[in-house]
């Protein structure tokens, strides 16, 4: 697997691995079987795993941990800080205190089993907290040897280039794919500009894309995608005329579906300048090969013009509520508004 520098020094794999569906994100997934495949992650010479302290409340983190405990020199390791799962669904949904996220770095390094987390993310912004004191945080952190490298997860331009003013970024995680291009506008040249690594998530659209989710009688009742617009009865029908499409250009280029998103992705980052290393996950070994496969592999001009006109035809918004992902406040800061309270 072929290393790139995704920022600011930080040498990794050209594609990494998300760990999310092994914490019950998309339905129940058995610890041992995640485990078997985070190691042929591994042995596949893949080096960037990521994670997050909110995936099953520490349970993610507390099963890398049984990797790590003999695999530690071989990974680059990612988690975050940031979202919080409040009771009352009317509070905020992010949290960028100060000291909230050096409590949390402390104990996602306690549940890893690890001295230090080589790149650290803000998970989500929190509107209420000016993104210059969090990331003054982070710096911290990174002053004391916790943390070797900061990173933001679904940020605007404006608050890229502001976080940057604090302390250097090396990614920004923002969902990227066939379906969902709206970072291209302003947060890829900011990303550009600033030597910002791209780390690519939901490129698969969620498995949408692997046909693993056509319809909600599909989906586990736990499973997160039962509350993404673009499931939705409503929409579902429409979407899958559009995935069809990715599926023919797939076959023309003799690929399977998944290669050829992702391919589409590696096809963009060169167009933007920018290094790039997606995050697909999934519980099977066997689809960790043919994911990987895709780094490889490259697209002929008329498939990315093919696949580049489906984004406008989507049906739904990508998320829920639109405030509490990059897009809205992007639209609302270019407009000269204030964004609203995450929620």
């Amino acid at each position: 697997m072929r290393r790139i520098n995704l920022g600011r020094g930080l040498e990794t794999t050209i594609q990494g691995f998300g760990a999310m569906s092994f914490s019950g994100t998309y339905g129940a997934a058995e610890d041992a079987q995640s485990l078997r495949t985070l190691h042929h992650v591994i042995d596949s010479g893949v080096t960037f795993l990521d994670t997050a302290n909110v995936y099953g409340n520490g349970h993610n983190e507390t099963l890398l941990a049984q990797v790590l405990k003999t695999r530690r020199r071989e990974v680059v390791l990612a988690t975050k800080a940031g979202i919080v799962r409040p009771k009352n669904p009317n509070e905020p949904r992010a949290n960028g205190d100060p000291a909230f996220i050096k409590r949390c770095l402390d104990e996602s390094l306690q549940r890893l089993g690890v001295e230090e987390i080589d790149l650290y993310y803000y998970h989500r912004v929190d509107a209420r907290v000016p993104i210059e004191e969090t990331v003054g945080a982070y710096a911290d952190l990174v002053q004391a040897g916790k943390i070797r490298h900061i990173g933001l997860s679904e940020v605007t331009s404006g608050e890229l280039r502001r976080a940057a003013a604090v302390h250097p970024i090396t990614a920004v995680q923002m969902e990227y794919s066939i379906f969902s291009r709206d970072i291209e506008s302003h947060l890829l040249p900011a990303a550009r500009e600033l030597g910002v690594g791209l780390v690519p998530y939901a490129s698969l659209g969620r498995g949408f894309f692997t046909g693993q989710a056509d319809s909600l009688e599909q989906l586990e009742p736990e499973d997160l995608r039962r509350h993404f617009p673009r499931f939705a009865p409503e929409h579902v029908a429409a979407n899958i005329a559009l995935r069809r499409q990715i599926d023919a250009v797939a076959a023309a280029e003799g690929i399977s579906t998944a290669q050829a998103s992702l391919a589409w992705v590696y096809e963009k980052a060169r167009a933007f300048g920018l290094a790039v290393s997606p995050i697909p996950g999934t519980r099977y070994a066997e689809h960790v090969d043919d994911n990987l496969a895709a780094a490889s592999i490259e697209l002929s001009a008329q498939s990315v013009k093919e696949l580049d006109a489906l984004a406008g035809q989507v049906s739904g918004e990508r998320q829920q509520d639109i405030y509490s992902v990059s897009k809205g406040r992007e639209e609302l800061q270019l407009a000269g508004e204030s964004a609203p309270e995450l929620r």
